[in-house]
């Protein structure tokens, strides 16, 4: 789905990246009203906290979902299941981000959705007008992945034993850096001005994968400046 070539047409890339901007639009009005309202209203609260099998639910619905899309070209680019298993894994990623909040105060989790979108939007234009290639190292990213990888193997491991709070927020810290880059990354490939872009037909990749940093962005400015409710 990526290729080293550059787009000759602007009113394709234009054409391309207005829809992958349209969809995460939509994306993301559906979590943040989903994680509002598991945030805010005390009995979907107590209900989402009372059932975690729903949870673990909507986890094995996001992974199969983003496995056919992120694997599967057909699925991906055939209307209407592109936008069913969009709709579908969107669903599942927001509950399953709206129930991580709800064990947060109200405070934190504006404060965090606040952030979120300052360093969003600060990257995004960044990644826009800089002269930085950022898809040319996907190299250094793989290997930040790989560190953030076995550091929450080993934090999962060292957790039943002994909880050390400075480690976890050196591992959150390191985890929004890293989703950070890869906006930045993802981003890029959508511009057909770089090494390495995206193909017009895959605005439903592309909007999948900058939905998702936006979302562990947030997971992770969570963990590092959230509280946790009594």
């Amino acid at each position: 789905m990526l290729t080293s070539m550059s787009w000759e047409d602007d009113r394709v890339r234009r054409s391309f990246i207005r829809k992958v901007y349209s969809i995460l639009s939509l994306q993301l009005l559906v979590t943040v009203s989903i994680v509002a309202l598991f945030t805010f209203c005390d009995p979907v609260k107590e209900y989402v906290q009372a059932n975690p099998g729903w949870y673990w639910a909507s986890y094995i619905v996001f992974f199969t979902t983003y496995l056919v899309l992120a694997c599967c070209s057909g699925p991906r680019r055939y209307f209407p299941w592109n936008l069913i298993l969009l709709c579908i894994f969107t669903l599942s990623m927001s509950y399953v981000t709206g129930m991580l909040s709800s064990y947060y105060n109200t405070t934190s989790v504006i404060l965090c959705l606040g952030i979120t979108a300052l360093v969003c939007i600060s990257v995004t234009l960044f990644s826009f007008q800089t002269k930085v290639d950022f898809t040319s190292c996907h190299g250094v990213l793989f290997v930040l992945v790989m560190v953030l990888l076995f550091s929450g193997l080993f934090l999962v491991i060292l957790i039943p034993f002994q909880y050390v709070p400075w480690l976890h927020a050196v591992y959150a810290a390191l985890g929004a850096i890293v989703f950070t880059l890869f906006l930045a990354f993802d981003t890029q490939i959508l511009m057909g001005s770089r090494r390495f872009t995206l193909s017009p037909e895959e605005y439903i990749f592309g909007a999948l994968n900058i939905y998702l940093d936006i979302i562990y962005i947030f997971s992770f400015f969570l963990q590092l400046f959230g509280t946790t409710q009594d």
